[in-house]
């Protein structure tokens, strides 16, 4: 028999190993284009910071606030975190809220929310200055109008403390009650420190305390009007624990007082059987007198009230 022939194996040719090459080029050719156009996108001005806009501020200035918040035109737009810059806006004394947002590409927006005015007071050279909520003292210079809509704070020199309770009761006050009062002064008493007196441009002079204040000033206007109702158009309003009115002591009166008494005890020595008579007529009408001094607050209603 003749040997068989064996004819040679032919080898498949190797794609697998083809293909993988392939993929392996692609797929480092797509990461180096993808790092280069990365690259050129964060040299190029798209990603940076091309403006900041402020809004909402009244009595600070947009370039302090862009100081205050740390960011300026240039910085790269995705390095900057709203929450730091809101934080750091917000660390001004004047500011009661920050709010950061940003839009791209390269704007950062700001927007600020300041305490509200409550009051105002001369400083040394005559000169009109603001007080905010947080106790904030703003000059009012002639960028800003200066409207006597808020209550002048007067002697309260050294009083830093109880003048920053203060202006935070004021804060919570209704806008139509800010308006009404024209000034406010210390009058502390071994009772009452913090004790201080009101004086309103309708004509009325409220006594009270501040930590009282936030809520008695909330019926402040309700008693005003109450009293005009009935006629009452002037006066002292003592809110604290009992709520009460009694008329101005006119200086007049007492002069004529004084000359009566003078004139009784003339009289007295000259009769001085009368004097128990006399005694009697003038104890008599000094009760009257105190008597008629301070009466409760009346509501609409006619009734008495006394509120703590």
């Amino acid at each position: 028999m003749q040997q068989e022939q064996r004819l040679p194996v032919i080898q498949k040719p190797k794609t697998k190993k083809r293909s993988r090459s392939s993929k392996r080029l692609l797929l480092f050719l797509f990461l180096f284009f993808i790092t280069l156009l990365c690259i050129l996108f964060f040299q190029s001005s798209l990603s940076k910071i091309t403006a900041i806009e402020v809004e909402g501020q009244e009595l600070l200035t947009a370039d302090a606030i862009e100081q205050a918040s740390g960011v300026k035109a240039g910085d790269h737009f995705f390095a900057v975190s709203s929450s730091n810059v809101e934080q750091q806006v917000k660390a001004l004394k004047m500011v009661e809220s920050a709010t950061v947002t940003k839009h791209f590409p390269g704007v950062i927006h700001i927007e600020v929310k300041e305490y509200p005015r409550v009051a105002y007071q001369f400083g040394n050279a005559n000169q009109p200055e603001a007080i905010l909520a947080d106790g904030s003292v703003i000059p009012m210079s002639g960028d800003f109008k200066f409207i006597m809509d808020k209550p002048i704070l007067t002697g309260w020199g050294n009083s830093l403390e109880l003048k920053l309770q203060l202006c935070k009761a004021l804060a919570s006050a209704p806008e139509s009650t800010l308006t009404d009062i024209s000034e406010i002064k210390p009058d502390p008493s071994s009772s009452y420190p913090d004790r201080i007196k009101m004086y309103t441009r309708s004509q009325f002079e409220v006594v009270t305390t501040i930590g009282y204040l936030p809520e008695k000033l909330q019926y402040l206007d309700s008693y005003i009007s109450n009293l005009k109702e009935n006629k009452v158009n002037t006066g002292v309003l003592t809110l604290l624990e009992v709520d009460t009115h009694a008329p101005f002591e006119v200086d007049g009166n007492k002069g004529q007082n004084q000359n009566q008494n003078q004139n009784q005890n003339q009289n007295q020595n000259q009769n001085p059987k009368d004097n128990k008579s006399d005694k009697k007529t003038t104890s008599n009408a000094q009760s009257g007198s105190t008597d008629s001094k301070k009466d409760p607050v009346k509501p609409a209603s006619g009734k008495e009230t006394t509120r703590n």
